[in-house]
Parts: structure tokens; C-alpha cells; sequence
């Protein structure tokens, strides 16, 4: 159901962190126009955990609005309370997503039996299709493969595929074997993609395509080519702007990265999250020369 680069979106805001509305459709027209397979609307980088659920599910809508069809919209749904996530999936559902991105639950930490009951409870219910995100190093909580593969095959028909972004690129082997070579697995680390999609992995939920979409889309065309010398050539002209976004609290390293090559951007952000250091910024830049050197 998706593949290629998937950018998950920032959320542009004016320096008081009022939504900017028309700064969002733009960046919704450029990545289109630069390639991007589908949207994800209100994820970790587009700073969901500081938007409350009516502005969320706005942000969502607007989302979808501007994309008018031409590329699928994820929208960031995941909750640590699962009554809430079920709210949250109808909203996305309401706002008029074509799938729900959504974590393990965060900070209570439940068991691995509690993390498929809890999806389990998901997709009873869900209007939906749902990817996976597991990202530990946020949510603390680990989808093993074992866990995948068991919420997967209770509701195949629901969960389409996974966000890996536990950097153990091994489980892209593990997932396969459990669910099948077919089975929708996007990384969710822009700088283990090419070996993510080397061993099976279909695109990536990327974090660098809201900077250089064009480079991010033309190396997942490659990829899904089979032609990994022009794969590998693109990866280390991106490399440093993997690691340079991811050089401070992200959000901002990100956001600082797009007001250079979109200075008509606002690129706000909400507390706790704070404008990048010196030195990211310093990284980012050496990134972005980088990007212009054929």
C-alpha cells in the first residue's frame, strides 16, 4: 500500500507557534511536486505531542485537503491510553486520512502481551488501515518480531505494514519470514534506508525529505530499481544530512535545515522543543553544501 519517500511532515509554525496554515500547503505542493509517495500528517517530527487533538486532527484535515488525492495522507494517531487511540483513529478517519500511524504505547510501558492487546483492541474497531511505528528510543516500548507477527496475523487486513525505526536492521529478516517477503516494512531511520531496503524494506518514513525531497524520492527509485550504484551514490550525498538533522532535539535541526533552503517557511517551534545549537547548525549547513556538489 506504500513505498518510496514518505516525508513525515514538520509543522510550520510563526514565531508566537500559531499554525501556519499556507506555509503547509506549500511545503504539501512542493513535496508532491518533488516526487513524495505519501504524506504523514502530525507524526513525531511534525511535533504532535505539542498540538492538542482539535488543532491535530485540523492539521490532518488540511492535510488531506491540499493533497486533493494525488498522494496518500498517514496521520500520526498512536496514544498510551488505547481508548484514546481508538478516538484518535476515528478522528483521522473523520479528517480524511487513508491510514493511521501508530506507536506502542509510551511512559506505563505494558508487557509485550499488553502491546498486542492493545492493537488487538485497535483493530476491532479501527475505520483504518493502520502501519506500525515501532521507535523505542521514544516510546521506551519495543514491538519484538515475535509481537509483530502476532498482531499482524490476528488482522492482517488491518495493520498494512510497519515504521521500523529500532535500528535492528535484522528484523526486516525477522518480519519476512513471519509475515512474508509481500508485507509492507518502510524504515523509519533515513540513515540505515539503503540497508533497510537492500534486505527487503520498501521506502522510508523520512525525516531529511522535508529538505531534499527530489534526492530522498530519487533514491528510493533506485532502490526499487535494483540499481544500488546510483542508490549508494545518492545515500552518501544525503548522508550528512541524515546525521546533521539528528544533531540536536529534533524537530529543530530539521526546522532549521528548511528555513535555509525555503527561507519563505516559518519554521517555528513550540516549547519544550527550542531553535538547534550552534554546532547543528554548523552541521546542517556543511550537510546542505554538501547537497548542492553534483
Amino acid at each position: 500500500m506504500f513505498s518510496g519517500s514518505i516525508p513525515a511532515l514538520v509543522t510550520p509554525f510563526e514565531a508566537d507557534g500559531s499554525f501556519a496554515e499556507a506555509a503547509f500547503r506549500d511545503l504539501i505542493e512542493w513535496q508532491i511536486a518533488e516526487g513524495s509517495s505519501a504524506l504523514v500528517a502530525c507524526g513525531t517530527t511534525g511535533e504532535a505531542a505539542t498540538l492538542p487533538k482539535d488543532e491535530h486532527f485540523a492539521v490532518v484535515r488540511i492535510c488531506v485537503d491540499q493533497a486533493r488525492g494525488r498522494v496518500p495522507v498517514i496521520a500520526g494517531a498512536g496514544s498510551n491510553d488505547t481508548r484514546v487511540a481508538q478516538e484518535n483513529l476515528a478522528a483521522a478517519h473523520a479528517a480524511g486520512a487513508d491510514a493511521a500511524l501508530m506507536v506502542p504505547p509510551y511512559y506505563n510501558r505494558p508487557s509485550q502481551d499488553g502491546i498486542a492487546q492493545h492493537f488487538a483492541a485497535l483493530a476491532a474497531s479501527s475505520p483504518l488501515p493502520i502501519l506500525l511505528y515501532n521507535v523505542p528510543g521514544r516510546t521506551v516500548t519495543d514491538i519484538l518480531p515475535a509481537t509483530v507477527a502476532r498482531i499482524v496475523e490476528a488482522s492482517r487486513d488491518v495493520f498494512v505494514g510497519i515504521k521500523d525505526a529500532s535500528g535492528a536492521i535484522a528484523r526486516i529478516s525477522d518480519h519476512r519470514a513471519a509475515l512474508g517477503a509481500d508485507w509492507c516494512q518502510l524504515s523509519g531511520n533515513d540513515d540505515l534506508a539503503l540497508a533497510f531496503n537492500a534486505m527487503g524494506g520498501v521506502g522510508c518514513i523520512s525525516v531529511s525529505a522535508n529538505v531534499a525531497p527530489r534526492l530522498c524520492a530519487d533514491f528510493q527509485t533506485a532502490c526499487a530499481a535494483g540499481d544500488y550504484a546510483i542508490a549508494r551514490a545518492l545515500h552518501d550525498r544525503l548522508f550528512p544530512l541524515h546525521s546533521a538533522v539528528f544533531t540536536d532535539a529534533s524537530p529543530g535541526p530539521v526546522k532549521y535545515a528548511l528555513s535555509r533552503v525555503r527561507p519563505d517557511m516559518p519554521c517555528g517551534l513550540r516549547l519544550p522543543m527550542t531553535w538547534p545549537s550552534e554546532a547543528s547548525q554548523h552541521a546542517v549547513d556543511a550537510a546542505l553544501a554538501r547537497l548542492e556538489q553534483a
